[in-house]
């Protein structure tokens, strides 16, 4: 599965035609679950209430189909599963797993250009429909690439004024839209780095949700990305924890697995976000490169599991 699947319209239309036929049942089951299962089977075996809640970002996991993925996530302990298409929601809901995040239009076509507002608005509120069905808290967003004749003024004008005409939709759904920065530097795989994309800058983000001025739009924190273009993980944590609604997680350089191997003190910057009382979910975004991608899927929840 590719992450550009999970950003489609067609996953999503293909979401929403599955649950028209099944969704009441399917919604009955997933409350059913939550219901009867207070905890992951690892709290249940430990006796332990964890602290941050895990999801699972599909896509980078290409070699496994979904709902293998996501037997091994229950079996693990993680809680949420998010970037699979919408057409396996059912079956991984069925599962006990819950989905964190919805997608939308793409990181590419965003806001910043006029000439994608209609697509990003319908998009955006197909994605909030599918997150009020499965009972997901946000739905994804971005401001898209530069673009030549659209200075920083008319893209921040621009992104604004399309995100306000979604919004109001959003809380009435009662559901989150979360603005995802992205790194514009790496550009040696095309979802390693994003050249050109708009939103690169964590302070100009921060910036345009504080604009928003509302709880149900909030910044998607990528602390792979946010290392690459602002660094100081820290520090910007306890800054816009207020406006966090969404965290992902890679190692760097090269978004790979959160070992020895690269930049990041994950046991660290993860304390720094359970002491902001951060409750949402935080989801392992990091390509496997072992040979085993189940174990590195495995050894990350547990380093995180502070």
């Amino acid at each position: 599965m590719k992450r550009r699947d999970f950003l489609t319209t067609q996953a999503l239309l293909a979401g929403t035609a599955l649950s028209m036929a099944s969704g009441t049942t399917c919604h009955a089951q997933t409350e059913e679950t939550d219901a009867t299962n207070s905890g992951t089977p690892a709290e249940a075996a430990s006796g332990k209430t964890r602290r941050v809640h895990q999801s699972v970002m599909g896509w980078c996991f290409s070699g496994i189909d979904t709902l293998t993925l996501a037997k091994h996530c229950k079996r693990i302990g993680f809680e949420a599963i998010e970037g699979i298409p919408a057409s396996s929601y059912d079956a991984v809901t069925k599962l006990g797993l819950k989905i964190a995040l919805t997608g939308s239009h793409g990181f590419a076509n965003g806001p910043l250009d006029p000439e994608n507002h209609a697509e990003v608005e319908r998009k955006l509120r197909q994605g909030i429909d599918l997150a009020v069905q499965y009972g997901a808290p946000n739905v994804i967003t971005f401001t898209g690439m530069a673009k030549k004749g659209i200075n920083d003024a008319s893209a921040r004008r621009n992104c604004l004024d399309c995100w306000k005409r979604v919004l109001p939709y959003a809380e009435e759904k009662n559901v989150g839209i979360v603005l995802e920065h992205l790194n514009s530097r790496d550009d040696s795989h095309p979802m390693k780095g994003h050249p050109g994309y708009w939103g690169d800058d964590l302070h100009l983000c921060a910036d345009l949700v504080h604009a928003m001025d509302s709880p149900k739009f909030k910044l998607l924190f990528d602390i792979y990305h946010v290392q690459i273009m602002n660094g100081d993980l820290i520090r910007n944590i306890r800054q816009y924890h207020p406006i966090v609604g969404h965290y992902h997680t890679a190692g760097n350089p090269g978004r790979g697995e959160l070992d020895e191997n690269q930049e990041i003190n994950y046991p660290g910057v993860i304390r720094a976000i359970v002491q902001t009382g951060y409750q949402g979910y935080l989801a392992q975004e990091f390509i496997p490169t072992a040979d085993d991608p189940i174990d590195s899927l495995e050894k990350a929840f547990h380093l995180c599991d502070v």
